[in-house]
């Protein structure tokens, strides 16, 4: 696992093994994983080019640790940085997850995830710390100019109506509704042990 430029996010390029039958590869494996993670969802989406999800996130504690992939198409992957009092507080990194390279990308509690769709068509998995806990889960919205995503041009963003509805940062951040840097560096203090 490389460590991303945010801390609590990290890069998984698995070894893709092939031969005429097709391909192998070890997908996500606990024991590689730079901190515990518990399984306790896993959730699929497919989605057409230029879906654009996110940017979520869920309060913590306990917060929603994700694991993901694309199975198939293709993907830019985005974390930012929600936590309030973050040294690199609204900074975002870009991750591209295809079908080809096998990359996976890990996040942390407390950070936002979101996804635009490159190929025509995507399937993303994410494997999840937590349940889903809708009381729980919060977006900041994907095209606020303030956290000024490099979304790709030419390709038009297709969102939800929940996240197209989304607060800015600024909005988030005034509303009390974004995750606290110190509470969530507590939690992972606490979380760090693996198995």
């Amino acid at each position: 696992m490389d460590p991303l430029g945010i801390d609590g996010a990290w890069r998984h390029t698995p070894r893709v093994h092939t031969d005429p039958r097709g391909a192998f590869f070890e997908a996500f494996r606990a024991a590689d994983l730079p901190r515990r993670f518990d399984l306790a969802q896993v959730n699929c989406s497919v989605s057409a080019q230029g879906v654009l999800r996110g940017v979520h996130f869920a309060d913590v504690p306990p917060g929603q640790a994700k694991y993901v992939m694309c199975l198939a198409g293709s993907v830019m992957d985005v974390v930012v940085d929600l936590r309030a009092g973050s040294p690199t507080f609204g900074r975002w990194e870009a991750v591209t997850l295809d079908d080809e390279s096998r990359t996976a990308v890990l996040i942390g509690e407390g950070l936002g995830h979101a996804f635009m769709v490159l190929s025509p068509s995507a399937t993303v998995a994410y494997l999840c710390s937590e349940p889903y806990a809708p009381a729980r889960e919060h977006g900041v919205h994907p095209l606020d100019p303030d956290l000024s995503i490099g979304w790709p041009a030419g390709v038009e963003p297709v969102l939800s109506e929940k996240d197209a509805k989304a607060p800015t940062l600024a909005e988030a951040l005034a509303g009390g509704l974004l995750p606290d840097h110190r509470a969530c560096e507590e939690f992972y203090a606490d979380h760090t042990t693996l198995r």
